[in-house]
This record gives C-alpha cells, structure tokens and sequence, in this order.
C-alpha cells in the first residue's frame, strides 16, 4: 500500500467521522488545493480505503471503509520500516 503521506492520511481523518464528503469539502477541511484531493480520491478508492458512493454514480461522495480506518489507526507504523503496513491493516481487519 502506497499512499501520500500526511495527505492521504489526512483525507482518511476527514472522513473518519463516519460521514460522506466530496473532494471540495475534504480540501477545504485540510488545506489541500482541491485538484490534488481530486486526483488522491481515486487512489484511495483503489486502495479499499475509501469509497465513492451515491446516490448518483458520480456524485462525487466518498466515505471511509473499514480499511480505511484500519489503515488510520496505525498512522504512525506507516513509516516504520520494520513493519508491513498493509499486513498490519489487513491483520486487523481479520480479526
């Protein structure tokens, strides 16, 4: 699992309040430009952290997943290079 460290963590914090939220929200929220947000969203989704949802296909909402939060949860082993980060995540959600 690759991500953009502290952005995409910081996108998985906004939406960690279990609420849907569009990338022009998500930007302010974190003072990101919201083009960088648009082109981080997808990578995300990708990833099973996030997932856009309607009602409308392209509405343009996303909220976290499981795998998500997981991976926000252990937000400081990411950059421990001892520790498999995404085996870190996927332990978790086995369990």
């Amino acid at each position: 699992m690759r991500l953009a460290s502290p952005t995409d963590f910081d996108v998985l914090e906004a939406l960690s309040d279990g609420k849907r939220n569009t990338a022009a929200n998500i930007a302010i929220e974190i003072d990101r430009d919201r083009p960088y947000i648009n082109t981080r969203l997808p990578v995300l989704a990708d990833q099973g952290l996030i997932e856009r949802i309607g009602p409308a296909p392209k509405s343009g909402l996303y909220e976290i997943t499981a795998r998500g939060l997981a991976a926000l949860r252990h937000r400081d082993a990411y950059h421990d290079e001892a520790v498999d980060f995404e085996e870190l995540v996927e332990s978790e959600l086995d369990n």
